[in-house]
């Protein structure tokens, strides 16, 4: 590593460009360019050869797609293949560098970097192999003598931290990570170029930069608006412009050399300090580039901004805002419509704001099944009542660009505070017709809104919390999850209901492992029937014999509805030693029942005399 940042310090590198797309259109074939590391080593050697010879210093290994998906093989052919790249990149810099020594020409330093692209798993139990995967690549480079390590075309870091933390417990070695945005500076999770550049600097990575998606244009914008990261050198690799389809092939527009040269070029003022091509560059761009670089004096990076981690103003949750010490707070969820009748929610909404609630929430189409939009919902309640809402917001129905297009929506209407969940999968039997979505999950998605409040909501930042079930075979695994969201800015959970002590032991395992802040779940069950419906057919709800015992007895409406109100008084003294507050979800929106639970006990005598009961 230190040779290759010495050398960064005064001088700009030329990267390499696009090997694939130049491979591809110098050998009409089907199969990957990677595979020719094996097949056909004199065709990757010469390519490897012709961009140094344009002026590259920094030569990426035909390894992209090297890994056991792409290559549709084993660990050990994949270790074959990337250290056979690794001697051809390393003997074609030696040939190139000998000829120029023989011809007395100016040269450059000859810096070769282990490539690695994103490993294409298509399902979520494939991602800790991925992982693992990952790893096994970086100790092939290390092995095979890379003086750097490139991660390219990502849109997140969540699948390489292994990778990233396990180079930096054992090596020193230069390590890149390039990120692949849109026009408007987003990858496809939805993250934005600022936040992924300083997630990477604060990972201790030795380069972060963009490559891949756009032209060179396209890139310049976005850094000509970045604050840049301090501690890391910035890499630029833009496409040479963007592709035609022809015939069922994706081709790049020929003869723009001088318009990518010049234009790349320009990265360079806004602190790149490596600059090269992706799909689409070809020899003769990277010669025009380097032309041009020579001519530009060496720009030093700008000086960065607020340095990631440094202190920032905490964002307080609206809910707790002015809250003594102590106080527990009320939330209640209220069903959206299947229908267009808003009557009986609004009545309930109107109910709830004289009897001492703090928010209201409104689920997000749940178990997959059609209601009223939850943030539509919530804005029209906030509007006539002015209590406090927040509705779910899950990743099952919606891409990144919808979800943003909605958060925004939802802000300009005063909508500030927001469940953020997974969600619930489509029901099986609608599966054929109704497609579900999960570009990302809800750690994914709080990512997304954490971005947007760094930028367009910095002067009014979203509030946004997650679940917790506490009813999962593994805790450890459910507590983890949760610092992950906390981590990602969620400032509150809401659980899954409880029901009994061992419900109650569960979430207080979870509090003590995370110091979260929970609002524990609470259900009113109102028969048996309801009971066992519940039971059997909710995912992620436990409820035992004894609770069902309760209402054996049960005999009218208002038998069930004392049951449930006794439940839940049990539930909440078992567990106001630990919950930051209560969430309520009652059966059929008998939200009546609620002033009953509330009455009589100490925790809510504050709130019952500025409601005014």
């Amino acid at each position: 590593m230190e040779k290759i940042s010495h050398y960064l310090k005064s001088h700009i590198i030329v990267g390499d460009g696009a090997f694939g797309t130049y491979y591809g259109s110098l050998f009409d074939t089907r199969k990957l360019p990677e595979e020719a590391n094996i097949t056909h080593p004199e065709r990757v050697e010469a390519i490897h050869r012709q961009y140094i010879e344009a002026g590259a210093g920094f030569i990426r290994t035909n390894t992209y797609a090297s890994n056991t998906i792409s290559l549709k093989t084993d660990i050990e052919s994949v270790r074959r293949n990337i250290r056979a790249a690794c001697r051809l990149a390393a003997g074609a810099a030696a040939d190139a560098q000998n000829a120029q020594a023989n011809q007395d020409s100016l040269m450059h330093p000859v810096f070769i970097a282990g490539d690695i692209g994103p490993i294409p798993y298509s399902q979520a139990s494939e991602q800790k192999q991925a992982e693992k995967e990952y790893i096994e690549i970086c100790k092939i480079f290390m092995d095979s003598g890379a003086d750097a390590i490139i991660f390219e075309t990502f849109s997140q870091l969540e699948d390489i931290l292994p990778a990233l933390r396990y180079i930096k417990g054992c090596s020193d070695i230069f390590v890149a990570v390039q990120f692949a945005v849109n026009q408007y500076g987003y990858s496809s999770a939805g993250l934005s170029a600022r936040r992924l550049l300083a997630d990477a600097a604060a990972l201790g990575v030795s380069a972060a930069g963009l490559n891949c998606g756009i032209g060179p244009g396209h890139m310049a914008k976005i850094f000509s608006g970045l604050t840049l990261p301090s501690g890391v050198f910035i890499t630029a690799m833009p496409n040479s412009g963007y592709p035609q389809a022809v015939s069922n092939r994706m081709v790049f527009a020929k003869n723009n050399e001088d318009y990518f040269a010049r234009t790349a070029a320009g990265i360079a003022a806004y602190g790149a300090r490596i600059i090269g091509g992706c799909c689409g560059t070809t020899p003769a761009c990277i010669s025009r580039l380097a032309g041009n670089l020579k001519q530009a004096a060496a720009a030093q990076p700008r000086q960065a901004g607020e340095p990631e981690g440094s202190d920032r103003p905490v964002q307080v949750n609206a809910f707790y805002a002015g809250r003594p010490s102590g106080s527990k707070l009320v939330a209640v969820e209220l069903a959206p419509p299947f229908d267009s009748d808003d009557s009986r929610i609004m009545e309930a909404a109107h109910f709830l704001q004289q009897s001492g609630v703090d928010v209201l929430t409104f689920p997000d189409s749940p178990s997959g099944r059609t209601r009223a939009d939850a943030i539509l919902t919530a804005e029209k309640v906030f509007k006539e009542t002015g209590i406090c809402v927040m509705p779910h917001l899950c990743c099952r129905d919606k891409n990144a660009i919808a979800m943003r297009s909605q958060l925004l929506g939802a802000h300009i209407n005063g909508i500030r505070n927001f469940l953020v969940i997974t969600g619930d999968p489509v029901p099986s039997m609608m599966r054929q017709t109704v497609k579900s979505v999960f570009n990302f999950d809800s750690v994914g998605l709080m990512n997304i809104i954490r971005d947007m409040n760094e930028e367009q909501f910095a002067h009014s930042p979203v509030c946004y919390g997650g679940a917790i079930n506490q009813n999962r075979l593994n805790p450890d695994a459910e507590a983890e999850r949760i610092r992950k969201k906390i981590k990602a800015g969620a400032e509150f959970f809401l659980t899954q209901p409880v029901f009994d002590e061992q419900g109650a032991q569960r979430l207080r395992h979870i509090k003590e492992q995370t110091q979260a802040k929970i609002l524990c779940g609470i259900m009113p069950l109102v028969s048996m029937r309801n009971a066992l419906f519940m039971k059997n057919e909710m995912t992620g709800i436990e409820i035992s014999d004894d609770v069902l015992g309760r209402y054996r007895n049960c005999e009218t409406k208002e038998d069930g509805e004392a049951a449930g109100i006794a439940l839940a008084r049990d539930v909440i003294a078992i567990t106001q030693d630990f919950a930051d507050g209560y969430y309520f979800t009652f059966p059929f929106n008998r939200v009546h029942m609620l002033p009953h639970i509330m009455e009589d006990m100490e925790i809510f005598q504050e709130k019952f005399k500025k409601a005014g009961n």
